[in-house]
């Protein structure tokens, strides 16, 4: 019912690809930086995104986009992301990068971490496009950690939350997974799909 729903209202019929079945275990982590964390107002400048194919990362299948925004870049952003204006000033109209990266997603599902948040950055882009959101199924890494270490906690300690630190640097530091430069677009993205790997190993997945 949803994927009939969602057929008959795409904008655009040349996107049908979105809504086909995803190519078996086949996935896209992906990371968006912004002007900032407002979700209507602010702007992505920068997207990393990276194919899985099982338990392999395919490095190799990257994609990586500068976005040139409408407004400034503000300093307290730049020093978050070390991308300035006359960084992203060459970059690429955002409906481009919008078509680049769904070509480069197709049906697969999207993983990474707080994705809800880059979710709905993109949704705002991609909606004159697709008339709707992003369809691709969503997998958190964070959620995955969280189940993962629930499970590992005596039954004493479940009912307390707190116990369960989902920091993305000690998400990775537990898993022994290397660690990037952080708020790098693409190395955050690759970073995600480490964790989901190691996570779906440890799981017997």
């Amino acid at each position: 019912m949803r994927r009939t729903w969602q057929r008959y209202h795409l904008a655009r019929p040349e996107y049908a690809f979105l809504l086909e079945p995803p190519p078996p275990n086949e996935w896209v982590a992906i990371d968006c930086e912004t002007t900032g964390l407002n979700r209507r107002t602010d702007e992505i400048i920068a997207i990393g995104a990276v194919r899985i194919v099982g338990q392999r990362i395919l490095t190799s299948q990257r994609l990586e986009l500068l976005v040139r925004p409408d407004k400034e870049v503000p300093a307290d952003s730049v020093r978050i992301h070390r991308l300035r204006s006359r960084d992203v000033a060459q970059g690429l109209p955002l409906p481009l990068a919008m078509h680049q990266l769904l070509h480069f997603i197709g049906s697969r599902p999207l993983v990474g971490y707080y994705l809800e948040f880059d979710v709905a950055m993109l949704n705002r882009a991609v909606w004159p496009l697709l008339g709707m959101g992003l369809p691709q199924q969503r997998i958190e890494v964070s959620a995955l950690y969280y189940e993962y270490k629930f499970k590992q906690l005596p039954p004493y300690q479940q009912f307390d939350n707190a116990n369960i630190d989902l920091r993305f640097a000690t998400l990775m530091d537990d898993l022994a997974l290397p660690q990037r430069e952080a708020h790098d677009a693409l190395n955050d993205a690759v970073m995600a799909a480490m964790a989901f790997v190691k996570l779906r190993q440890l799981q017997g997945q």
